[in-house]
């Protein structure tokens, strides 16, 4: 049953990130206003900061999570479907804010599959996960720049869409181990939220998607569009980012039980810091490739760790709700990274913006990932 778990999650990755390598240059043909394109694309980490926390807390309210994943899985496939076929762009906002809403489905998800695991695999079944959703953003990015080619922009959100009501319809099926109900207190939340434990791998992870967001997913595209490169060139982009970060996930927990998490996180950050910054003045698509190689090997080692190290220590029946708390802080890096990054762009230039972020993403996350637990 875990292999058909893991190919729900590979649908579900794969229907959110089908048609994202050219979501911006689909975005730029509904307005020219670049504040206005990073304020669409940052709609999808505001809506999962809003909602993912309140997700969870009902998840563990209810002691179950599969009627929430599958119903979430369903909304999936209506944002793709509202986004691809919007003919303004405040009708794209709005569908990119109801993706936003859809991908809580996460957060039921992780905790779905790490129930089948003991307490002490919790960071290698998030790892594993981490693992098949990169492979499903692989296939899918791959995929992009020939969609387009064969039917336009709209075919590969009206596969979203399909690859999502499919991935529903598996998890429909697979049985679930249900917990005792937790209710939910106030009480109970501001100890989760007090926890460093908690808390700072939450908000590293926040710093690691803000950096992502505003490269990988926002204005890297962008400016390999300035070197003349092709949908299927820019859909390869970031096909090859995300298997070079499928290679940093699979070796995160290998590295970081050898030399402990805090090193491999100040690492991640170094690389994904360093790689904006050599974004901002790459004078080549070949050196864009290489930049973004260096972004996507951040983020692929910081994510599982941070992820784990978020839930390691919390009993099973507040699992999801810390869960929700971990995704909710992380996803104001998801809204920060598109957002700030157009405002800044609009407001001087790219290559400067590309500046600003990444110095913030080296100066505060080498110095908070400091601050971590040093215990291996």
């Amino acid at each position: 049953m875990n292999t058909l778990f893991l190919v729900v999650v590979f649908l579900y990755w794969s229907a959110l990130y089908l048609y994202v390598p050219t979501l911006p240059l689909y975005l730029q043909t509904k307005t020219s206003d670049l504040a206005l394109i990073g304020t669409a694309l940052s709609m999808y980490g505001l809506w999962q900061l809003i909602v993912r926390l309140p997700l969870g807390i009902l998840a563990d309210w209810a002691g179950r999570r599969k009627p929430f994943a599958t119903l979430w899985l369903l909304l999936v496939a209506a944002g793709a479907l509202t986004l691809g076929h919007a003919p303004t762009i405040q009708t794209a906002i709005l569908g990119r804010a109801l993706v936003g809403v859809s991908a809580g489905t996460w957060v039921p998800l992780v905790v779905l599959f790490s129930n089948r695991f003991s307490a002490g695999e919790v960071v290698r079944a998030t790892g594993i996960l981490a693992m098949t959703a990169t492979a499903g953003r692989i296939a899918a990015t791959a995929a992009n720049g020939w969609l387009n080619e064969l039917g336009g922009y709209p075919l590969a959100f009206n596969l979203a869409a399909a690859a999502a009501v499919f991935a529903a319809v598996l998890l429909f099926f697979l049985p679930e181990a249900q917990t005792p109900p937790h209710k939910p207190s106030l009480n109970a939340l501001k100890r989760l939220a007090s926890r460093r434990e908690v808390m700072l791998p939450s908000l590293l992870q926040a710093l690691t998607h803000t950096a992502d967001f505003a490269a990988t997913f926002t204005f890297i595209p962008i400016l390999a569009r300035q070197k003349e490169a092709s949908d299927v060139v820019i859909s390869t982009l970031l096909s090859l980012n995300l298997l070079i970060g499928l290679a940093g996930n699979s070796l995160a927990a290998v590295l970081a039980q050898r030399f402990g998490h805090r090193p491999m996180i100040i690492l991640s950050f170094t690389l994904l810091g360093g790689g904006m910054l050599g974004a901002a003045w790459a004078p080549s698509l070949a050196l864009i490739f290489v930049f973004q190689f260096c972004v996507g090997l951040g983020f692929g080692i910081g994510y599982p760790l941070l992820m784990g190290l978020s839930i390691n220590r919390v009993d099973a029946a507040e699992r999801t709700t810390a869960m929700g708390l971990h995704q909710s802080v992380y996803s104001l890096g998801m809204f920060l990274g598109p957002w700030l990054s157009g405002v800044l762009a609009a407001a001087l230039n790219i290559p400067l913006m590309f500046v600003i972020i990444g110095l913030l993403i080296l100066i505060m996350g080498i110095g908070a990932a400091a601050l971590l637990d040093h215990r291996r």
